[in-house]
């Protein structure tokens, strides 16, 4: 698999590179999988793609828990039926 990278700004300003390491649709929403570079045993983060008035992607962080527990759901229940696929 070949990994896409994306570097993202803190409110600093700082520069913080992430692999994409998976994607899903829910409830016509895109969410990502974010893979930090630099500390990766960190964990990965989950944002939600929005549009901005310009009509641009960006990512926002997901605020509601319930929201938030249907993508880790969805995301545990799309990785099983991919391991599945490989039988």
């Amino acid at each position: 698999m070949n990994e896409e990278r994306i570097v993202l700004l803190d409110d600093e300003g700082n520069e913080h590179g992430f692999s994409i390491v998976d994607s899903i649709e829910l409830d016509d929403v895109v969410y990502v999988v974010l893979l930090p570079e630099v500390d990766p045993d960190h964990g990965a983060v989950i944002f939600r793609v929005d549009q901005d008035e310009n009509g641009e992607d960006i990512l926002s962080e997901i605020e509601d828990d319930d929201e938030f527990d249907r993508v880790v759901e969805a995301l545990d229940q799309d990785e099983l039926e991919g391991d599945d696929e490989l039988q």
